[in-house]
This record gives structure tokens, sequence and C-alpha cells, in this order.
């Protein structure tokens, strides 16, 4: 019989004891996410914290809060304009991704490829992107002018040209700038993931003979489903915070037609300095977005899902 030399059973003692901090130190700690916890301590939950205190308060930003109780909170779920604008804020969301979506989702797969001239047309697209959304509201609202803008020279387009004058011209004006600036930063998103998709999965593909449509609906939309549930969380979450594009454009005009929550926010606060019922509007597109977007995520099954890319 063979005898085990006496200093094996340290051997490899030592040598689990390496693995273990060798995994250890390759481990994320609890110290690694706390710049960020910190971060979203302060800057998120503290002031959502106080706004939620401030809901409760009879407040005109100048004097001293005085407790009101449930007063805002009854006022707001009688108010009318609340009801209406929480109701214009859903449906310019969806509007954002009945259009945004399709569009980004094409132009991010067809980005992705290797098409001539792809990285300049890509490029001079994401130009919206780089600028803010003041900029672009400022932008439209001169072009769509109508006395001097395109209006005023396409009368056979746009009637008598007053596309700001109704709630439907409004509201298509709306979403229209939403998309034509947002719709780059999706379509961004969307050639990441196209790029992440294992190349072996289309020559399996053509060797099989599947066409580019087949390939399309059968390889590429069921592998950018984490990313699609991604951008439409994030469409949501834009929609329904809209406010520099409404301050611009509309006004919340005609009348109330465009007054959308965000806006009508900003009006109880800095024009009636009813700021307790602003908080109060504010903790309502705060559960209203997260209710969206925990369904959203439920109703996908993304919060299930693994890693679709090869070997993980």
């Amino acid at each position: 019989m063979t005898s085990i030399p006496a200093e094996a059973p340290a051997a490899a003692a030592g040598r689990r004891k390496a693995a273990r901090s060798v995994t250890g130190a390759t481990r994320p700690g609890l110290l690694w996410a706390a710049p960020a916890a910190l971060f979203f301590g302060l800057f998120a939950l503290v002031p959502l914290v106080l706004v939620a205190v401030l809901s409760f308060m009879d407040w005109d930003g100048v004097s001293n809060p005085s407790f009101a109780g449930l007063s805002n909170w009854t006022a707001l779920l009688h108010d009318p304009v609340m009801l209406n604008s929480l109701w214009l804020s859903l449906l310019l969301t969806a509007l954002g991704v009945l259009i945004q979506t399709p569009i980004s989702l094409l132009l991010g797969v067809w980005a992705a490829g290797k098409q001539r001239n792809r990285a300049i047309l890509s490029a001079i697209y994401f130009v919206p992107l780089l600028l803010s959304a003041t900029a672009v509201s400022v932008l439209w609202r001169a072009l769509l002018d109508p006395n001097f803008g395109i209006p005023s020279e396409a009368g056979w387009l746009f009637g008598d040209g007053n596309l700001l004058g109704t709630q439907s011209g409004a509201i298509g004006v709306l979403a229209f700038v939403g998309a034509w600036q947002f719709t780059p930063l999706h379509t961004l998103i969307y050639q990441g993931g196209a790029r992440a998709i294992p190349p072996v999965l289309y020559q399996a593909a053509s060797i099989d003979g599947a066409g580019t449509v087949r390939q399309f609906f059968h390889i590429t939309l069921p592998q950018l489903r984490n990313t699609m549930i991604t951008s439409m969380v994030l469409m949501v979450v834009g929609g329904l915070t809209t406010f520099d594009t409404v301050l611009i454009l509309t006004q919340g005009g005609p009348g109330t037609d465009t007054t959308i929550s965000a806006y009508y926010m900003y009006q109880q606060a800095f024009k009636s300095f009813d700021f307790g019922g602003a908080s109060a509007i504010a903790l309502v597109l705060v559960v209203v977005a997260t209710l969206i977007s925990l369904v959203v995520v439920r109703l996908s099954g993304y919060d299930r899902m693994n890693s679709s890319a090869e070997g993980l």
C-alpha cells in the first residue's frame, strides 16, 4: 500500500484556502455598490420622501408649511383637470411607444449591419439625440408656425396651418416631436442589442434556407426581447415625465387640451404656488410610472430571463 506524504493534507488545505480567497476577491461586495447606493439615496429616495411629506402640507413656497391632512389628495381626486391630464399623459406615452418602437427597432437592426455608408447615415440620423429637448421644441415651434413656417407654404397638406390650435393637431405634434428626438436613442439601444446576437444563428438559418424576413422574425426579434422591454420601460418613464416640450410648444393649450400631469404639476407649484398639491401630483406620476413598468416587466417575463448570448 502506498503511503500518503504527511504534508499532503496541509497542501490540500492550502489550496482550498487559496481558492476561497480568489473566489472572495472576484465576488462583488457591498462596498462596491456603496457609492451608487449613496448617490441613489441622496438624490432619489430622500427627495421622494420629502415630496411625500410635502403632499400632506399646505405650503406656498415662502411661508412655513402647515399640516393639511388629506386635503391635497381629496382635492386632487375631485379635480377634473388632474384626471384629464393623467389621461393625456397616458395617451402621449402610448403614442410614443407605438410610434418609436417599430421605427427604432427596424433602424437599429439596419444600423447593426454592414451596409455601404451605414456609419455616415447613422451619424447623421443620431444628430437629434445631441440636441436638448428645449432646442428641439423651439426649432419645431418655428418650423410649424402657421404664418412663417412650413404650414404656410403647404396649405394643401396642413389646411389653415394652425396645427397647435386643435387638440388632435397639438397631440399629434407633441407625439411627432418626441419621436423625432428620442427615436435615435432607442435605435442606438437596438443597434447594440442586434450586434450582440451570435452570427452563428444567422449562418445556421441560411443553411436551412431561411430568408431575411424569416431570420428577422424567428431570430432577431426573439433575441431582442430583453432589449425591447428595456426600451419600452424607458419610453414609459420618459413619456409620463415629459414637460419642456409641452411648455414650449403648447403651454398646455388650447385650453387644457394638452395639459399633461407633469405640466399641471408645474402650474400648481409655480403659478398657483400650491406646492402641496403639486407634490401630490408628483407622487401620482411616480406611482403610475412604477406600476406600468412593473406590469411590462411582469408580463414580458423580463425578470426571469437569462442571457441569450452564446456560452452564458
